[in-house]
């Protein structure tokens, strides 16, 4: 049998050639079936050593492992379907199933409160975390829907970490685009926002968004706080009054200069007009080109990535213009103080939005702005940096206001390789995604696809492979296969009684506890790909194990044996459900339900604390799948579980 499945794994070790007019797609395809094959050989080959003396099969699977490790690299670094843990390629015979060398295990309650801290948060303040305010010109798209996700992401992690949170979203409502939209839709431009705002709160509600409030630019109190916020502009000389030419783009809501257009179009390749000479009143942006590059170089990092801190850098280097901040051809606007002629610029009253949502200009001691300012994070798309990381500083700047900790600007999605737009056909709607994979498949797939910050490529093929792998084939059947044998084997309950710890479990559960920190690192820093991979990575430890393990066949030979297994995965599998809760809440609260974890211990606290491990002889249910596994649709045709 050995020399059958040695014969099976040769063809993984040597893959046949695609023909060269092959797609790439095809050719990711065929890697991730070998991928499955290989790891089906060896849970195979994992079972017939059950059969074997341990030190045979510690020695035989070891040796498997670094047969297969050559072909298993190579795919890693080329991997777009299937995330394949590296640290499983290093193991020694003896530490079969350490995912990593020695990481500091978290053993104390107290501990797991808080975040490990960073050079912009200290890990147990209150934190402030905020989506841009989205444009209502439009409905909803993929875009909003993945900053939304990355934020609740990380807002959801830190409040399981014990951290007291305020999550922000909202719309924004004014400006010029706003006002002749709604005039092309027949429609007054408060009406129109009433309802397209409408639309982005119900696809918050459908994506299981946390967020604390929702605000909109059009509400009575962000009005007033804009314009206090104006006032002390003014009053610290910041704001003068002159006049403005030049090109402008409606869609962008931004002044370009000259230089600055490609083949006549912004260079976001949006449309431009040139604003005849009008009265505006205008900020001093220049005199604050000096301080901000003094800021951006003693606070490293500000901005991040460091491709978009290189980018702001180069901007302001170049030269900063004082910037006009109001306008008198359109009113559809937060008028100016004191002269109803102007409305407010569009950016200088959607940034004001951070504050006002804390009830800005109330910053006595005790209040929500005392409390919660400056902002923790702000996550925005890459195409309004801009706006954050130079005219919002320099507006806090001039008004005296501490800067935020953090900007964090993330990429833009494409689609089957090509940019998105009406034009193609080719928008994605987050709707339809839920409505077709269900939402937390949708959640895991958009933050573990592509490193944050970067550009992602969305295809439903891609996103099917993903989720067959990481939540059906290895999460949903893990819980399965131990939640089954569980009930069938134990008296639908957690076993009894169990004997002592083997090295493999003592290794498997450390493993599992020092998954808080590595997590909690990955959310500090916002590497929201690296924490999805930490918890793939644990479940294919705990599928190598009970593969290795077998308690299928040690119900027949040794049945104390089979119940210690049973309640290491079950244990496992508790701190995976309860660490996967701030990507995927409803599916992470399901199997926490099957394991019978309590719901007031569902914490990070509580990892920790040793009465809230899986209790012994506590009942259970019948287990049910978690997640559905999608057939790869044929041409023309949806996507089907």
């Amino acid at each position: 049998l050995l020399l059958v499945f040695n014969s099976n794994l040769s063809v993984c070790n040597n893959p046949p050639r695609q023909p060269q007019r092959e797609t790439e797609l095809n050719r990711q395809h065929v890697l991730h079936r070998l991928v499955e094959k290989a790891t089906t050989i060896m849970r195979v080959n994992s079972m017939i050593l059950t059969l074997l003396t341990a030190p045979a099969a510690r020695a035989f699977t070891a040796h498997r492992v670094r047969k297969l490790s050559p072909f298993l690299t190579s795919a890693a670094a080329e991997r777009q379907y299937h995330q394949l843990p590296q640290p499983h390629l290093r193991r020694s015979a003896s530490r079969l199933f350490s995912s990593t060398s020695a990481e500091p295990v978290v053993t104390s309650s107290t501990s797991l409160r808080g975040t490990p801290p960073t050079s912009f948060d200290d890990g147990t303040s209150p934190f402030e975390i905020t989506t841009p305010i989205y444009y209502v010109n439009d409905k909803p798209h993929i875009g909003h829907a993945y900053t939304s996700l990355a934020c609740d992401v990380v807002a959801r992690y830190m409040r399981l970490s014990g951290r007291d949170v305020f999550f922000l979203s909202g719309t924004d409502e004014h400006g010029q685009k706003v006002e002749t939209t709604a005039r092309e839709a027949g429609m007054d431009p408060q009406s129109f926002c009433d309802e397209v705002s409408q639309s982005f709160r119900d696809l918050l509600k459908l994506l299981n968004i946390s967020n604390d409030q929702f605000i909109r630019t059009t509400q009575g109190h962000h009005k007033e706080a804009v314009q206090h916020f104006w006032k002390v502009l003014q009053d610290n000389g910041a704001i003068y009054l002159g006049s403005y030419e030049g090109w402008y783009s409606v869609r962008d809501e931004c002044y370009y200069n000259e230089s600055e257009l490609v083949d006549g179009k912004a260079p976001t390749g949006a449309e431009v007009k040139w604003v005849k000479k009008e009265d505006s009143y205008f900020f001093k942006l220049s005199d604050y080109q000096d301080q901000l590059l003094e800021y951006y170089e003693s606070h490293p990092d500000f901005i991040a990535p460091d491709s978009r801190r290189n980018e702001v850098i180069s901007f302001v280097k170049g030269g900063l213009k004082d910037l006009s901040i109001s306008r008198t051809t359109f009113d559809w606007g937060v008028p100016v103080p004191g002269d109803d002629d102007h409305v407010m610029y569009v950016w200088l009253d959607a940034l004001t939005n951070y504050m006002s949502a804390l009830g800005y200009p109330n910053t006595d001691a005790g209040s929500n702005f005392d409390k919660f300012w400056p902002a923790s994070l702000h996550v925005v798309g890459k195409d309004i940096l801009r706006f954050h990381a130079v005219y919002w500083p320099a507006f806090l700047l001039a008004a005296g206001v501490p800067l935020p900790r953090r900007i964090f600007a993330h990429g833009w999605w494409t689609k089957d390789g090509e940019k998105i737009s009406k034009s193609l056909g080719n928008v994605i709607d987050p709707v339809d995604l839920i409505d077709t994979y269900g939402v937390d498949p949708t959640r895991f797939f958009l933050m573990s696809e592509v490193n944050f910050g970067s550009d992602g490529d969305f295809s439903d093929e891609k996103m099917i492979y993903k989720v067959n792998a990481n939540l059906s084939n290895e999460l949903g059947n893990l819980n399965q296969r131990i939640m089954t044998l569980v009930f069938k084997n134990c008296n639908k309950a957690v076993p009894t009684e169990i004997g002592a710890l083997t090295e493999e479990d003592e290794v498997l559960l450390a493993t599992a506890a020092s998954l808080r920190q590595k997590t909690g690192k990955a959310i500090s820093t916002q590497t929201i790909e690296k924490y999805v991979q930490d918890m793939v990575s644990m479940v294919w430890d705990a599928n190598k194990y009970i593969d290795v393990q077998a308690p299928w066949v040690l119900k027949k030979t040794d049945k104390e044996r089979m119940n210690t297994v049973l309640y290491v995965l079950m244990e496992v599998m508790r701190h995976v459900a309860v660490l996967y809760q701030p990507l995927m809440p409803t599916s992470s609260n399901v199997i926490l339900d099957q394991l019978g974890v309590p719901e007031d211990e569902r914490e990070f606290e509580h990892l920790g604390k040793e009465e809230c491990k899986i209790q012994l002889g506590r009942e259970v249910n019948k287990p049910k799948a978690v997640f559905p596994r999608f057939e790869v649709p044929t041409a023309g045709e949806p996507a089907k579980a």
